[in-house]
């Protein structure tokens, strides 16, 4: 049996890691969507001329608690796609081994793998990133000046008001960029998995060694920072198409309006 061999570890470092990051690091997630989204077209957006404006600005007219807009279906969402994704991801891999977690996959099926459990998980999730890139988006002084459909009491009132004014549909803007954006993850672990491979490989260990925390930490700030930069475009993309301030036909129109 296939879950024989999967260890559960995985999905509980998968959650507790997604949860505990996001808590700590989510106030920099919130300045990176209102930039993201920010095209000068809104008159409700603030304008921010840097990194530290923003956070002065927001902590001036928002308060502490404006840097943790949204950050319940944040760590909802983390939790969930790490759990999932780490979980799913094991699972191919533990597949496409034949069970055997010390054989080297390689980067081409180390990145198939990561690609299929990220699509996995964006289909689960992507909802709750609607909701978490909408509650970013509430700006200090929009409640005035937004239509009632689209002001939020939080994460359960802006599910029910997304899907009662547009549907299932509403709750899956930007899956399509996000689908393209399956990238991200799948360029992060290959990353991941060959530095960490070929780390062990030229201390002549099995690819499978365990490494220190701090070693652990390397690979996957370095890893990610590989994935970030060739796939941040996709991001903004799909922050524009979940934004409820604005309305596009798709990603192409998106990025016409753009460029």
């Amino acid at each position: 049996m296939l879950l024989k061999d999967v260890r559960y570890e995985h999905l509980i470092a998968g959650i507790s890691g997604g949860v505990a990051s996001t808590l700590i690091l989510h106030p920099l997630d919130l300045i990176k969507i209102r930039f993201a989204v920010n095209d000068g077209q809104i008159s409700i957006r603030p304008q921010y001329k840097g990194f530290l404006d923003a956070l002065a600005n927001i902590l001036k007219s928002e308060g502490t608690r404006g840097l943790y807009r949204g950050v319940t279906p944040n760590a909802w969402g983390a939790g969930a796609a790490w759990g999932s994704y780490f979980f799913i991801y094991n699972v191919i891999k533990t597949r496409m081994s034949n069970g055997d977690t010390s054989k080297n996959l390689g980067p081409i099926l180390n990145m198939v793998a990561a690609a299929e459990a990220g699509v996995l998980t964006l289909a689960l999730t992507n909802p709750i990133w609607v909701v978490k890139t909408r509650l970013c988006l509430q700006y200090g002084n929009s409640p005035a000046r937004a239509s009632d459909a689209k002001r939020y009491n939080g994460m359960i009132d802006a599910f029910v008001k997304t899907y009662k004014h547009e549907g299932i549909r509403g709750l899956y803007k930007g899956f399509i960029p996000g689908v393209f954006g399956v990238s991200h993850g799948a360029i992060q672990f290959m990353c991941y998995e060959e530095m960490k491979a070929r780390y062990n490989m030229r201390r002549h260990l099995p690819i499978d060694a365990k490494l220190s925390t701090m070693e652990y930490l390397s690979f996957a700030a370095l890893s990610k920072l590989i994935a970030a930069t060739a796939t941040y475009p996709y991001q903004v993309v799909r922050a524009r198409l979940q934004d409820q301030h604005r309305e596009y036909s798709g990603a192409l129109d998106v990025i016409r309006k753009t460029l």
